[in-house]
């Protein structure tokens, strides 16, 4: 994605199944769950580059020893810094107590972050600043161990204004409005409720003191019903990850199946991750063991092991977030990188029209890297093309061909190249917002000596948002290998509505599909649809969320594709850049054909899944009407 943005979180949580000694013996280390979070979370580190975090829970320790750990980062290699710190510290009381070092109890008692029970965390900020307080895991500390809750999700809340008010009514005095700290103390109210209640039923039914109480209660709280509780007026996508203190865990998933979660069990380890391929290489599994949590359902792993997934609310129609496909979730998913090699392909007949089937004089590459894999998809739908045309040659000529004939027509392949290369530390250097536009113009260096004057160039991305990086850089660099027409080609369909589960995309103005619209609204003199969409956005703001509609649609509703991204294209190309510039979007129908089983596309189509998403979109219009540079969740 040459715009980019901030996206998708990352969750990992493992649980040791069996006592610390026996990872010890058979791997070698008492710090086994330890050395895993760190390969969890650093490969996925593409989903988090503002902050990470970890938190650990041990198991069996005396009253007065630690048993929780956490340790959060927001520094700019935050999974490095925090595994850093926690190794000093390690090797600090190794150092102290040489005589320990094989000793796991006495690890077990003395060492942080050492433990049973750990869950981390890899953070980009889409709410609030990018400040420490901000970064998962978070922590409600109390000291009873079981009402002591550590959270951390992938996750937006739509409605994070009505959790918060719900809490002000139930008594509380939240310290913030923000999505997060709501979620935790709605879980932690409820966990709150049912330990008293099942203390009153103790107390009464088997006249047990305090004291006694706490482990009967450990044994019966009722995760799930705390769930059920908690997440009944959630409104938003997520994958939600708690431990409490004494032991138990869980990982809850959004009815819509919008945020990731897969998780992997055997008789050693429960792990969950973000990402099915990071669970298949750090533990060393086939793809088919590593399964996708339920939509709706929670993982819920308790003190003893008892491990159980549970339907915690109705399922919507599964709209997994395509653009996990697109672009967020790394490559190695054999599903995924199926998927992006079928978006380039499926797009290359539109390719072909904006070429006027001209191989020959065409030149394919792609920015940026992520990119590569729908590259190569363009690239074997171009070789097909090529195929087809030299076996009509062969068999179809009006007169018998020389064998020097046939090879040369064999001999012709699609001219694919890499063009243009990243320049890492020049865009790291870019602070001064006077010389930044100059400045962008050279992230990227080309390969000069390729193109020809009566070329095309063929550049696919993955996927356009702003079009900003493509007017300042992208497009001039490009533009400097003189060819006759550029054409940029998008993996994924136009992008005109925000994003409110997870991805940064939450302000209309920062679409040029949105633009382009706009523009076309004014030459069609059709501008009035504005003030109508506005209009029937602030009528819907004091509706039930379940009574809205999504009025931004009308804006699109009179132009083509073809026509925004026409208009688009026309936009991108300023006065310096002397070859034609064409764009070219993946359709929305090729997209689910890629993606058959991730049908979430509400950024392309409106489509939300939840109805808070329809009051986000109509939100985000007033915003941009009213000249708010605000966020609408």
């Amino acid at each position: 994605m040459s715009d980019a943005i901030k996206h998708e979180c990352g969750i990992a949580m493992v649980r040791l199944l069996k006592p610390l000694q026996f990872y010890k013996d058979k791997y070698g280390s008492a710090f086994y769950g330890l050395n895993k979070m760190y390969l969890l979370m650093e490969k996925q580190h593409n989903r988090g580059q503002d902050g990470a975090g970890l938190a650990s829970i041990k198991f069996g320790v005396e009253p007065g020893t630690r048993y929780i750990s956490r340790i959060r980062s927001n520094q700019a290699q935050p999974i490095q810094d925090i595994f850093s710190q926690i190794n000093e510290r390690l090797n600090s009381l190794n150092e102290e107590h040489p005589d320990k070092i094989d000793d796991v109890q006495w690890q077990l008692n003395n060492a942080p972050y050492i433990g049973n029970l750990f869950l981390g965390h890899v953070r980009y900020g889409t709410f609030g600043k990018n400040s420490i307080e901000s970064v998962h895991p978070f922590l409600r500390q109390s000291n009873w161990m079981h009402k002591s809750l550590i959270i951390a999700g992938n996750f937006n809340m739509t409605n994070s204004k009505r959790l918060f008010n719900d809490l002000v009514e139930i008594g509380q005095h939240p310290k913030e409005m923000t999505d997060t700290v709501t979620v935790m103390e709605k879980i932690g109210h409820f966990i709150d409720d049912e330990v008293a209640k099942l203390y009153q039923k103790l107390k009464k039914e088997e006249g047990v003191n305090k004291k006694e109480a706490s482990p009967l209660i450990e044994q019966h709280i009722n995760i799930k019903k705390v769930l059920k509780k908690s997440a009944k007026n959630w409104d938003g996508g997520y994958a939600m990850a708690g431990l409490l203190g004494h032991g138990d865990s869980f990982v809850l998933r959004d009815p819509a199946g919008i945020r990731p979660t897969f998780y992997y069990k055997d008789d050693e380890v429960v792990v969950v991750a973000s990402e099915r391929p990071v669970i298949q290489t750090v533990f060393n599994v086939p793809i088919n063991k590593v399964k996708e949590l339920e939509r709706g359902h929670a993982l819920i792993i308790k003190r003893d092991g008892e491990i159980k997934i549970n339907k915690i609310k109705d399922q919507l129609p599964k709209k997994s977030c395509s653009f996990e496909r697109i672009y967020f979730s790394r490559g190695g998913d054999a599903d995924i990188y199926k998927e992006r090699k079928n978006l380039g392909k499926f797009v290359f007949p539109q390719i072909l029209q904006k070429i006027n089937n001209d191989i020959k004089n065409t030149v394919f590459s792609y920015i940026p890297n992520t990119a590569e894999t729908s590259f190569y998809g363009m690239r074997e739908a171009a070789e097909d093309f090529l195929n087809r045309q030299k076996t009509d040659m062969i068999l179809n000529g009006k007169r018998s061909l020389s064998a020097e004939k046939v090879t040369e027509i064999l001999s012709e392949r699609p001219r694919v190249e890499k063009l243009a290369v990243k320049d890492a530390k020049l865009r790291t250097f870019i602070a001064d917002d006077n010389s930044r536009d100059d400045l962008v113009a050279h992230v990227y260096d080309v390969t000069y000596g390729i193109v020809k004057p009566k070329d095309n160039l063929v550049v696919i991305d993955d996927s356009i948002v702003r079009g900003t990086t493509l007017k300042k850089s992208i497009i001039k660099i490009l533009d400097r290998l003189k060819p006759k027409k550029i054409i940029i080609v998008s993996s994924a369909p136009q992008i005109r509505y925000p994003d409110c589960y997870g991805i940064d995309m939450a302000r209309m103005g920062d679409f040029i599909a949105f633009r382009a619209a706009l523009e076309l609204l004014k030459e069609t003199n059709q501008y009035h649809i504005v003030d109508e969409v506005y209009n029937n956005c602030k009528n819907q703001q004091h509706m039930e969320d379940a009574e809205i509609h999504n009025a931004v649609i009308d804006i699109y509703a009179p132009f083509t594709d073809e026509q925004i991204s026409d208009k688009i294209a026309e936009m991108l190309k300023t006065e310096e850049i002397n070859a034609e510039v064409e764009i070219v979007y993946q359709s929305v129908e090729n997209l689910h054909k890629a993606c058959p089983n991730h049908l979430g596309d509400w950024y392309f189509t409106g489509d939300y899944p939840t109805p808070g998403g329809n009051r986000v979109v109509n939100d985000a219009f007033i915003n941009f009407y009213e000249g708010n540079n605000k966020r609408a969740y």
